[in-house]
């Protein structure tokens, strides 16, 4: 075993997970690639769980954070004024926002995704005078206590130690053979159900965690007409499926919808700096100064690399060719199904954030690991780890996407080739 690698398991809390599932010390990364202290090169399919959506150390971004800390650029500030955080803030009105025609408060909640989701049912409570949340089956929000209250993943539940309130779980889109949203109404609409009307409903357009399912768009269109026939907020969380990994920056775009909250994190500093943010229609900006408040909300240096990030959004180029990325991906996994009938696979997700679910026990993770070894970092999803799914950099260059593609198709035909041995 690597010296480095014995060293972290010696010291480390067994708390620890990736490192299980990539059992190797990595020295460098570049765009879509990694290497580890071997000189083994690896194509990325992980990007950081969503975290590096522009691959690793991008060059325009990269630049831009060393002359700002050349320059002696304010590091850490909390919630004070700094150019950093206005060009940001301005950036992201002119090249994202206003296009859409989308009018947001910002607010800085904390540095991670967990941060976000926090804020968002906090200030739902506050706004509405009402203490449960709607939340879906196979959602995940996070590891801290509220974020928890409203996931699905009993493991991860039982994490928290204490019993997680004020929240009712409803059926995600297709969880079931009937109408899912007919029957959360149904919910809403019956004194005698034990449902009380909720401050929010939090969602996920495509549930990474949860298996890569990607909910229709005519189910969020209803979700979002019940929301505001019953004065129910409106929580969408985008912090792994947004700023472009289904295609457009906000994940709720081609539904049509325009949530009364966002969460974003991950990918929204470009660079896999720690930056969370949640946007926040005016009218539910009510938060008294300080009322929610951390040490970490003013990380310039993410406020630096996620305003050169938004130079991929400018015009329409970038998020076209996440669409021609994605058809190809989507191609070769079809076809992968139809090929290898024998693993019982289904395709899920859209656009970059996608995957295949196998019915067949343990076949997703035997994918995975053989990929690995093959030089290609991707992981698992799904309460069971059942899907396989593909998260490739959405500027990896073709060529080695497609190199990539056939590292799977390897994979998976000597699994069922010689499902045995391997």
């Amino acid at each position: 075993m690597s010296k480095n690698l014995d060293t972290i398991n010696h010291h480390e809390s067994v708390v620890r997970s990736y490192i299980r599932n990539f059992p190797t010390v990595f020295t460098k990364a570049k765009k879509h690639k990694m290497w580890d202290e071997d000189g083994k090169e690896y194509i990325d399919f992980f990007s950081g769980a969503g975290a590096l959506n522009y691959g690793h150390n991008d060059d325009h971004m990269k630049q831009k954070l060393i002359d700002y800390i050349t320059d002696d650029g304010i590091t850490h500030s909390l919630d004070m004024a700094s150019t950093a955080k206005a060009d940001f803030l301005e950036k992201l009105d002119d090249v994202i926002l206003k296009p859409r025609d989308l009018d947001y408060k910002v607010m800085f909640p904390g540095p991670t995704g967990t941060n976000t989701v926090e804020s968002a049912l906090k200030l739902a409570r506050k706004v509405t005078g009402r203490t449960d949340i709607i939340s879906f089956t196979g959602g995940f929000h996070g590891m801290t206590i509220g974020s928890l209250s409203v996931t699905g993943n009993s493991m991860k539940r039982q994490g928290a130690g204490i019993p997680l309130q004020n929240t009712v779980t409803m059926a995600y889109d297709n969880y079931v053979d009937h109408d899912t949203v007919a029957y959360l109404e149904r919910f809403l609409e019956d004194s005698g159900s034990g449902v009380a009307i909720p401050a929010a409903m939090i969602v996920e357009t495509v549930q990474g965690e949860g298996g890569i399912n990607a909910a229709r768009f005519e189910w969020l269109k209803k979700i979002e007409e019940i929301c505001k026939r019953w004065g129910i907020l409106l929580i969408i969380d985008d912090v792994q499926a947004g700023i472009g990994r289904t295609g457009s920056f906000f994940s709720f775009e081609a539904a049509g919808i325009k949530p009364d909250i966002v969460c974003l994190s991950k990918s929204l500093s470009g660079y896999g700096l720690p930056l969370a943010i949640t946007l926040i229609k005016p009218e539910l900006d009510i938060w008294k100064p300080g009322e929610h408040n951390g040490t970490f909300r003013g990380n310039n240096h993410a406020f630096v690399t996620a305003t050169a990030a938004l130079d991929y959004w400018k015009d329409e180029s970038f998020e076209k060719e996440i669409h021609e990325k994605s058809e190809i991906v989507h191609n070769f996994l079809q076809k992968i199904v139809t090929d290898y009938p024998e693993i019982k696979g289904e395709v899920r997700g859209r656009g970059l954030m996608i995957g295949i679910a196998s019915e067949v026990e343990g076949f997703a993770e035997k994918v995975t690991e053989k990929c690995f070894e093959l030089g290609l970092i991707m992981e698992t999803a799904g309460p069971n780890d059942e899907v396989f799914k593909l998260f490739p950099a959405l500027n990896i260059p073709k060529e080695d996407l497609q190199k990539g593609l056939e590292i799977i198709e390897e994979s998976v035909k000597g699994l069922v080739k010689d499902p045995v041995t391997n």
